[in-house]
């Protein structure tokens, strides 16, 4: 069984406060984008219990151990034991780029071993389960935008469809780890609700308004991601933004940008005519 599993963009991402856990607390809005790595599951009939794991395009450089597809397997299999299985992946997202990349992966192997193994998993059982894996893998369970608070796996709804814009993704080729993004945060305390911005104040005027509190501090580490953010918007960007705690840039345009701007980056447009939802 094959499946196609895409990435997310944060629009906006307002870091509030560190939890007693040794989380953070923040506030940001998850959106689909329709950049895919391909994963697929079959039966290893010459194995009487177990997993294996093969991937082809963008190196995964972290031990099995720590491979979110096979925290997924670990938990479902602890509860219900799964026969043996292969699992056979062709990366296309980039790493440490903000793109939510591996949550994604290990969502779709859960809703992916849930249909081939018939295991009758609601939709709550399983954004459960991808709860415990990463903070923002139960967004891909149901794939819709949404607003997320808490440790970003608090998840509400929130009115926002960017289907008419195009939306340009550049990965720099700069590696952002997740956990020095935090602890070289700078805090801010937002003058507009994040989620009032994007409901209420047009696209139009994000640029002034909507903000990634990781900026100011991995711009200071990383100037071309900064660079790139100003490309953007030199070439016509309604609003411009890393992802998450980076380091891939995005933009959204009201007219198809000029992809040579960009060539020598690594890219994925998404087009009015190909929405994910």
């Amino acid at each position: 069984m094959l499946v196609f599993s895409n990435c997310k963009i944060n629009l906006g991402l307002n870091v509030i406060n560190k939890r007693l856990d040794g989380f953070h607390n923040l506030k940001t809005v998850f959106y689909p984008i329709n950049w895919l790595d391909a994963l697929e599951v079959i039966e290893d009939d010459g194995k009487k219990n177990g997993f294996s794991f093969s991937q082809s395009g963008l190196t995964i450089d972290v031990p099995i151990e720590n491979n979110l597809i096979y925290k997924a397997w670990q938990l479902i299999n602890n509860k219900t034991k799964l026969p043996p299985i292969k699992v056979n992946l062709v990366k296309r997202i980039p790493m440490g780029a903000g793109l939510g990349g591996g949550s994604s992966n290990a969502a779709y192997f859960i809703t992916l071993i849930n249909s081939k193994f018939e295991l009758g998993l609601s939709s709550d059982d399983m954004i459960q389960l991808s709860a415990q894996i990463g903070s923002d893998c139960a967004f891909f369970i149901n794939n819709k935008p949404v607003f997320a608070e808490g440790k970003g796996d608090v998840l509400s709804s929130i009115n926002i469809n960017l289907n008419q814009y195009y939306i340009l993704l550049v990965f720099p080729n700069i590696y952002c780890n997740t956990k020095d993004a935090f602890n070289n945060l700078v805090y801010q305390t937002p003058t507009i609700e994040l989620k009032t911005i994007i409901e209420k104040i047009p696209i139009d005027e994000w640029k002034n308004n909507l903000v990634n509190d990781f900026e100011q501090s991995i711009f200071l580490k990383h100037p071309k991601i900064k660079e790139l953010k100003e490309l953007f918007y030199s070439e016509g960007a309604i609003y411009s933004s890393m992802s998450g705690s980076g380091s891939c840039v995005f933009g959204i345009f009201d007219q198809e940008p000029n992809l040579k701007s960009f060539e020598h980056y690594q890219s994925f447009l998404q087009k009015p005519n190909n929405p994910l939802f």
